[in-house]
């Protein structure tokens, strides 16, 4: 149980390091909360530094989802602590202590953990987002309907239960989250994919 405890904390601490807030301060940004959408995501960080920063920061939220979910499996050895581990990490990237709980979005960090938990299901939601974000400029479109379709496929491609259910879990958590980009959604005023912050 202790391995448990110690597994699921280190996955929310690593998940809450805010790296598109870092990248942004180190390139004399300022506090990316001020910035565009106040999102400190790496969406937020493209609109204010270009497309470099931005796949940078993503790619370090994919790297911490994973490898918070690789270290639970690793000390308490089991699909269930790892799939725990791969929510708190997400809910660390949204809900940062450390930031008084104004985190970013949680999908890159999503997508970094239920690589590792369903590898199946990934690419097929991945495709899903890219070919949305393709079709309306939209992240936040794509990122909710990817997901959105996680969960089903996670399940049509044979995920344990809890891994379907922990992703269902973090698509509520990232849908809930995306309320006022779908409320700018509703009323044509979110910004498109190339718009700088």
């Amino acid at each position: 149980m202790s391995l448990v405890i110690i597994a699921v904390t280190a996955a929310y601490l690593l998940g809450s390091i805010p790296f598109a807030l870092l990248l942004a301060r180190r390139s004399g940004v300022g506090d990316l909360h001020r910035v565009g959408s106040g999102n400190i995501g790496a969406a937020n960080l493209m609109r204010a530094l270009g497309v470099r920063p931005g796949i940078v920061a993503a790619l370090l939220d994919i790297g911490k989802g994973a490898a918070s979910v690789l270290l639970a499996g690793r000390l308490a050895g089991d699909t269930g602590t790892a799939a725990v581990a791969g929510l708190a990490a997400i809910t660390g990237h949204i809900y940062p202590v450390w930031l008084r709980f104004r985190g970013g979005k949680g999908v890159a960090t999503a997508c970094g953990a239920f690589a590792v938990l369903t590898p199946l299901a990934v690419p097929p939601a991945a495709a899903i987002f890219v070919a949305t974000v393709w079709v309306t400029r939209y992240i936040s479109l794509g990122s909710v309907v990817a997901c959105l379709a996680l969960p089903p496929i996670a399940y049509a491609t044979g995920s344990p239960f809890v891994v379907v259910g922990v992703a269902s879990a973090a698509a509520a958590i990232i849908v809930f989250r995306h309320r006022s980009n779908l409320g700018r959604l509703r009323t044509g005023t979110e910004r498109r994919l190339g718009v700088r912050a």
